[in-house]
């Protein structure tokens, strides 16, 4: 059994699994949103109708400062919260590991992602109202969907190495 097997009833324990539930809320809206955006945004490309594909890549931003950004801040805090306070060091293999997973997915997400969201969004504006789609957003939100399928394959590295722990 794993450690938390170990663990007595009481406040310690009523503390740690609060602690481990908001991490798991945390995850849930972060995973949650980059999986949900990638697809809801795929689809409304594929109608290539100027004011849908605007509207949606506002709610790219939108949804990323809301839900995206409360994840990482409420999975972040409770995760390091939980392993702290159920003894488990910052050096714990999965845990390093974990936290390489999601470093990997914020260092996309800022260097890549937030950028082409910009340039995307500043773009969008301009059809917004309708005209043609041009050509270099096109070719924008085809590397935003590369960069954002390797943003979200990071951290489901993650939760597959919290889940199983490895030594």
């Amino acid at each position: 059994m794993g450690k938390e097997s170990r663990f007595h009833p009481g406040n310690f324990m009523d503390t740690y699994l609060l602690l481990k539930l908001l991490h798991l809320l945390g995850v849930i809206l972060f995973l949650g949103n980059i999986i949900v955006t990638g697809w809801w945004k795929a689809m409304a490309d594929r109608t290539r109708d100027p004011k849908i594909v605007a509207f949606a890549q506002s709610q790219v931003s939108a949804t990323d400062r809301v839900f995206t950004l409360g994840g990482i801040l409420i999975l972040g805090a409770a995760g390091a919260g939980a392993a702290g306070y159920a003894g488990f060091s910052a050096k714990t293999l999965w845990i390093e590991w974990g936290n390489a997973f999601f470093a990997g997915s914020g260092i996309v997400w800022v260097v890549a992602l937030l950028p082409l969201q910009t340039k995307l969004s500043r773009i969008a504006k301009g059809f917004a109202q309708g005209g043609a789609i041009p050509a270099n957003y096109w070719r924008l939100e085809r590397w935003w969907m590369i960069f954002g399928l390797i943003a979200t394959l990071l951290p489901l590295g993650a939760v597959v190495v919290m889940v199983f722990k490895p030594s």
